[in-house]
Formats: structure tokens, C-alpha cells, sequence
């Protein structure tokens, strides 16, 4: 049987190492040994090379045997239930070689179960699970802000595992991190509020965190224990993710060098499956832990974990208290629905506090600016919210680094503005309310310069060397908006969203009554001039008929051309009197308030036939009628709508055939959700172009020249409006030369 190592030996290097297959380094830190066992045939596949100076059997004596060889039957059943893990989760199981006893911790990695051995460490934690959980209460208890809980379990981490420094690091959205608590020796300079570049914890060290959440180097000057395997087949790697001897990489074995550190212990602190924060163990020496040792630190880290949300949670609820009370102060005054009110609004000065800003603007409709305190010019505010409103598109926006998020608004940061708080006030126009932040220059303090994370030597590249304080000075940036601020702000603009629809449509109800003023001011004159036109008009006129009848009875000694013109003027006369008959029936059915009653809609038609049968029999007219409904309606303007139509048909009748109208019930439609009677009239006169088929029911429209055609030019217009009257409606199709039908809608009532 062939045997080989699997250590990685590509070059890393500081050029590279963002690359470095940190999973798969091939080797393990040499305080302990390890065995793989594949899952399908529980053969021992992979063994480290150190296995001999444990156990007394070397890596090619175990390689390719069953593990039932080397172990009894009663661990072979722990091994097995290994099976059941969840990938990641690790469990300490016991096991015997030869009489001697070993604590193995177990994890299953794809097709194998991996098996890790450490050294015996006699100093098992003297905390038990009663006094542990004592302390978490104690915790709880002397704690009220996520930073002095943070405070406690570094403390209680550092006596649990006698490091010489305990840190615990918090992260930014960028990976970079910050000392929010440290535990140390009293001689050690102090980290706290130190800043460290997320350049050293490179992305792929971040993802081995979160799927690893404790990780021991017991020595930094430690030499890599080899792995070995079968050498059965190409390209062979065993994932080392989840394993306690997992050998690191030689560039973090520098750096930890470079800061003078002997030993570490690093818990991930998880937050909504994203790395929140680790806690970060140092000592000046090597150092090794007891399983339980490590067990009871990994407790306090996840007990941060389970404590973070709600502590931030509590924090923000005393800010958002403060702030909810502030807003609902702001609700309950009485502003006045104008526009005069957003004057009031902006100059108030808690409407600032809510997130504390140091200038407003409200802007209406793309144009109309109300601001005050530190805010852009009209123009840029302007420009300002088309752009957000159409580039980023989102309801609520903010920023506390404009130059960097909005760099085509540099202009603004010349005004000492760094960020902006926006929320649009409606989804159609460009309303909005703006909160702004000024620059805030602030001084964070790195542990060494963040832009030399690589540093050259004679050797070449290696990490930073220098950790001495350096401050760096950020600028262009606002104190950045907390949750608070936005949810204090967004529930104002609510408010502020809901009172401009009280000042519109106060606006709009006074544009309604200025409206009706002017329309019952025009009624009234319409009134005048109908009265006018219908009474004292008619005198006159009656006057000129009478006077110009007798004079054409009379008088025989008028000339030719004088006896056309008297003509022409009765014409005249007797044409405008049934134009103001016509006009008098059109205003008085606009005011009709008649009730409608049962009627046979048949009869009707029946009686406008034998009323015009005179007309119709000088034209040899036929009528045909189908069976009509009975329905609810006015009977006379039913017979003024029946008698309108027929007169129309008469008078538009094409001379070269015989005038035929055809009234039929063409059965029951749905329009709208309401039934319909739909009857048609139709007859074969000279009929109209389609392009007329709305123009013809307009008052006064005309298709042809009195001269043609006398008339008023309202029947039609008259026929719509009693169609409207009784809640239904009329259309109409025209033919040139061969005709026009039109569709009269009667509404089913329920009584019909």
C-alpha cells in the first residue's frame, strides 16, 4: 500500500494569501492527533503523521485498517452516531487504545467522520454548570447596555481561561474592527476603542469563522503536523473548516509574530448568520486548554450572541420612546390646513431634534421650497430629490457620506452638509421632506496604519510590523442617522403626508365653492336670458308675424321684389319662434323633477304615430313595431324622444324611395354591472357620415344648411337629454345614402 501527505504546498505569499485554500492546509498543530474515517466502509483513510507519539501505532500501521481494529465495540457505536451530527457540530466522545483512555472531539465532514485528539491539560475549569449559570445571571443583572455586558464576559472569559488579554471586537459593515471591551493584566497596555483594517482577517478567514466558532493556536512557534493518506487517486484534500488542530496560515502565523503573541483563542460572536464580532485571546507564552476550559469560554461568547439584539433592542426602545413621545407631541398641535402651516413646521425647532438634524426642507410639487437651519439652496434641494426619487427610487434614503453615495451632490458638502434624510410624501409628484446632518470631523484611532497592512523588508513582503496609535482624521461625513432617527422621522412624515392631503383638499373644496359662486352666478344670468329669450322676445316677434301676414293678405300694390322680402321676413319670424319653442322644452326638461311611473312603452309610440300620421301620410311613410317593454319613465318625454325621432327621420327622408322606420326591442344588454333595454330605430333616410355619430346629439350642431334643411338643431340634442333624464343613453350610426339607426338603453328597473 502507497502512502502520501496532502500538506498544501502552493506558495502563499502577501500578494496571493486573499486566495489561500485556508481549509485544506493539509497539516495540524502538533498538541494533538487526528484520524478520518470514511463513513462507507469505516476505514481509517486520513491519519496525522504525530498519531505514534500517542497512541504508540504509526500513520502507515493505521492507514487502511477498520477502525474496529484499533478500537472496541463500544466506541465503533459512539463513532457511528457521528453520523447523525449536523455538518459543523462537534461532540467529545471517549475512547480506549490498549487500555488508555483518550477524549476525542467529533465531526463529520462530507464522506468522512473526523476524529481529534489533544494533549491532556490538567486545569479543568473549577466553574460548574450552577455557577456558570450564577454568572450569566449576575450579567444580566449588572448590565444595561450591550457594551457593559460586553465588559463582563470579557472579565469573566479571562478568569475562566487565565489569558493574559481578553479583546472582544466588533465589526463595521467594511469588516473593520473595534475593542469595545477588553479584560487584561494590569502591566499590559491598554486596546480599548483601538481600530484594526478588515485587511487583517482576510474574507475567506471571515466565512472559516462562522463555521468554526472557537479556534486554538496553543503556540505560534509550533512546527505543522502532516497528514497523510492513501495514495489511491489524484487531487485528494480533507476539509479542516470545523477541526480543533486545524494548522493556520503561515501569513496569520506571521502577523501574530509581528504583535508579539505566544498563544490565542478566538470565539465568533454571530449575529443573524453574519460575523458580529469576535472575542480575541492572547498570551505572551504558549498556552493550552481542557476541552471544558474551551467549552465554558465558547458559553460566554454565545452568551453575548444571544444578548446582542436584545440590547440594541432596548437601547434604541428608551431613544425611540423619547422620540415617539416627541412626534406625537408634534401630531397634536393644531396646524392650520394651508400651506401657511408648513412655514410653522419647519422653523419649529423639534421637528430638528426628532433625528437630530440641523436643517429641514419641505418641498411641494417639484418647485414650492418651505426650509430652515442648515439646508442647500432651493435649486439643489430641487435636483436633490428628482434624484432620488427616479435614480435610487426608494420611499426613504439616507446618508451620512453624500460625497461617497451622491457624488454628483458634492456641491452640497461645500455648505458644511454631509448627510440627508429623505422620505418622498406621495408616489406621483415630487413632494418630499429632507432632514440634514453637518460634517462631522471625527478621529479614529487604529492600532497602526491602515493603509500599510503590507509592509516591505529585506526579506520582502510581510504584514504590518507597526502597531503604534495612528489617528486618522474622517471627514466629509455626518454623525451617521440611527434606527430611531429614521423611524421618528419616517412616522412625522406620515403625519406630514397626511396633513398636506388635509391642506389639499381644503385647497380643492375651496376651488369647489369658488366654482359654484361663479356657477349659480351664471345659472342666474342663463335664467335671465331664457326668460328673455322665452317671454320677452316672443312680443315682438308676434308682432312682426302679425303686422307682416296681414300686410302680404292685404296689400296688392306691392312690387315683386318687396312682396319676396315680407316673405322672407315671416319665414324668418316663424323660424325663430319655434327655435325659442324648442329652446323653452330643452331648459324645462334640464329642470324636470317628475317622478317616473309604469309605462307601456308600445302605446306611446303608438299615440306620437296616429299624432303625426298627417306628416307621414304625405311622405307614404311605413312604421314598423315590435313588441316594446313595459318600463319605468316620464310618458311625455318618452313621446317628445318618439316624436323628435320620427320628425327627424321625416325631414331627412331621401326622396328617391319610400321613408321606411323600423322600432324593435332587440332584447336585454349588461353594461356596467346594469341591465339595459336596447331598442333600435332605424330608418333608410339620406343618413350621415360615421365621423358624426357623437356630433349629432350636440345642441345646435347641424349637418346641413337651413336652406337644405330647416330646423333648430336641438331634437337631437333634446333626445340625449331625455335619454339621460331616465338614466340611460342613445347612440348612433349613420350611413351616407342609405340610412341611420340609433340605439336607444332604457334601464331595468326592478319593478319592470
Amino acid at each position: 500500500m502507497k502512502i502520501k501527505d496532502i500538506v498544501n504546498r502552493d506558495l502563499v505569499n502577501l500578494q496571493n494569501c486573499d486566495q489561500e485554500p485556508i481549509h485544506i492546509p493539509g497539516s495540524i498543530q502538533p498538541h494533538g492527533f487526528l484520524i478520518a474515517i470514511t463513513k462507507e466502509t469505516w476505514e481509517i483513510r486520513f491519519c496525522s503523521e504525530n498519531v505514534i507519539d500517542f497512541i504508540g501505532l504509526s500513520h502507515k500501521q493505521l492507514l487502511g485498517k477498520k477502525i474496529t481494529e484499533i478500537f472496541d465495540d463500544i466506541f465503533f457505536g459512539k463513532v457511528i452516531q457521528c453520523k447523525d451530527y449536523a455538518v459543523g457540530e462537534s461532540k467529545l466522545i471517549q475512547g480506549k487504545i490498549e487500555d488508555k483512555e483518550f477524549d476525542f472531539t467529533a465531526h463529520q465532514n462530507e464522506d468522512v467522520i473526523i476524529l481529534e485528539s489533544e494533549i491532556h491539560i490538567d486545569n479543568t475549569p473549577k466553574n460548574d454548570l450552577f455557577d456558570m449559570s450564577k454568572q450569566f445571571m449576575d450579567y444580566m443583572e449588572d448590565s444595561h447596555t450591550l457594551i457593559r455586558l460586553c465588559e463582563l464576559v470579557a472579565s469573566g472569559i479571562k478568569k475562566v481561561t487565565d489569558y493574559d488579554r481578553v479583546m472582544i471586537y466588533r465589526f463595521d459593515k467594511d469588516y473593520n474592527g473595534e475593542v469595545i471591551a477588553e479584560a487584561k493584566q494590569d502591566k499590559l497596555e491598554s486596546f480599548l476603542g483601538l481600530h484594526y483594517p478588515h485587511t487583517d482577517i482576510p474574507v475567506q478567514a471571515r466565512e472559516l469563522y462562522i463555521k468554526n466558532l472557537l479556534r486554538v493556536i496553543g503556540d505560534v512557534n509550533y512546527k505543522p503536523v502532516p497528514i497523510y493518506t492513501i495514495d489511491d487517486s489524484e487531487n485528494q484534500n480533507l476539509d479542516l473548516s470545523c477541526s480543533v488542530l486545524r494548522s493556520v496560515s503561515p501569513i496569520h502565523v506571521q502577523y501574530l509574530h509581528n504583535i508579539g503573541v505566544g498563544a490565542t483563542l478566538t470565539i465568533s460572536l454571530i449575529h443573524k448568520k453574519k460575523l458580529w464580532g469576535l472575542v480575541a485571546c492572547h498570551h505572551y507564552s504558549p498556552k493550552y486548554l481542557h476541552y471544558e476550559t474551551k467549552l465554558a469560554a465558547k458559553l460566554q461568547g454565545h452568551f453575548i450572541t444571544s444578548q446582542i439584539e436584545i440590547r440594541e433592542q432596548n437601547e434604541q426602545y428608551a431613544t425611540s420612546q423619547k422620540l415617539h413621545q416627541a412626534v406625537d407631541d408634534l401630531i397634536s398641535r393644531k396646524f392650520s390646513a394651508d400651506r401657511n402651516s408648513l412655514k410653522d413646521i419647519v422653523i419649529d425647532s423639534n421637528v430638528l431634534q426628532l433625528c437630530k438634524a440641523a436643517g429641514i426642507s419641505i418641498l411641494i410639487d417639484k418647485k414650492e421650497v418651505y426650509k430652515s437651519g442648515l439646508t442647500p439652496a432651493d435649486g439643489d434641494i430641487q435636483k436633490l430629490a428628482e434624484y432620488v426619487k427616479h435614480a435610487i427610487d426608494k420611499e426613504q434614503y439616507a446618508t451620512h457620506f453624500i460625497t461617497a453615495e451622491l457624488p454628483d451632490f458634492k456641491n452640497i458638502t461645500a455648505s458644511g452638509i454631509a448627510g440627508i434624510n429623505y422620505h418622498a410624501l406621495d408616489k406621483t409628484s415630487n413632494s418630499c421632506i429632507m432632514w440634514y446632518k453637518p460634517e462631522t470631523i471625527t478621529e479614529v484611532k487604529w492600532a497602526g496604519d491602515p493603509n500599510k497592512a503590507i509592509e516591505k523588508d529585506k526579506n520582502g513582503l510581510s504584514p504590518r510590523k507597526s502597531f503604534e496609535l495612528w489617528g486618522e482624521k474622517v471627514k466629509n461625513q455626518s454623525i451617521p442617522w440611527s434606527q430611531p432617527d429614521l423611524i421618528a422621522s419616517s412616522n412625522f412624515a406620515n403625519f406630514l403626508q397626511k396633513h398636506l392631503g388635509y391642506i389639499f383638499l381644503a385647497e380643492e373644496e375651496e376651488k369647489q365653492r369658488q366654482m359654484t359662486e361663479i356657477l349659480k352666478e351664471v345659472n342666474s344670468e342663463l335664467e335671465n336670458i331664457n326668460w328673455i329669450s322665452t317671454h320677452d322676445l316672443q312680443e315682438p316677434l308676434r308682432k312682426i308675424q302679425i303686422i307682416t301676414s296681414y300686410v302680404l293678405s292685404v296689400e296688392n300694390t306691392l312690387s315683386e321684389a318687396s312682396y319676396e322680402k315680407l316673405q322672407k321676413i315671416n319665414k324668418s319670424a316663424n323660424r325663430m319662434q319655434a327655435l325659442i319653442s324648442d329652446i323653452l322644452r330643452y331648459t324645462k326638461l334640464k329642470a324636470s323633477t317628475e317622478i317616473l311611473e309604469s309605462v307601456d312603452l308600445k302605446n306611446i309610440v303608438t299615440e306620437v304615430i296616429q299624432e303625426v300620421d298627417d306628416a307621414l301620410e304625405a311622405k307614404k311613410a311605413n312604421i314598423y313595431i315590435s313588441d316594446l317593454p313595459e318600463m319605468s319613465g316620464i310618458p311625455f318625454l318618452l313621446a317628445q324622444l318618439f316624436l323628435n325621432l320620427i320628425s327627424n327621420s321625416l325631414k331627412f327622408a331621401d326622396a328617391t324611395r319610400v321613408l321606411s322606420i323600423h322600432i324593435v326591442q332587440e332584447g336585454i344588454i349588461v353594461k356596467e354591472e346594469q341591465e339595459y333595454y336596447k331598442i333600435s330605430y332605424t330608418d333608410n333616410g339620406i343618413g350621415f357620415n360615421k365621423d358624426y355619430n357623437e356630433l349629432i346629439f350636440k345642441i345646435f350642431s347641424r349637418l346641413h344648411s337651413v336652406a337644405e334643411y330647416p330646423g333648430s338643431g336641438i331634437g337631437l340634442a333634446l333626445c340625449k337629454k331625455i335619454m339621460k333624464t331616465h338614466k340611460g343613453f342613445i347612440e348612433a350610426q349613420g350611413i351616407p345614402e342609405k340610412g341611420a339607426i340609433f340605439y336607444l338603453y332604457f334601464p331595468v328597473s326592478k319593478n319592470s
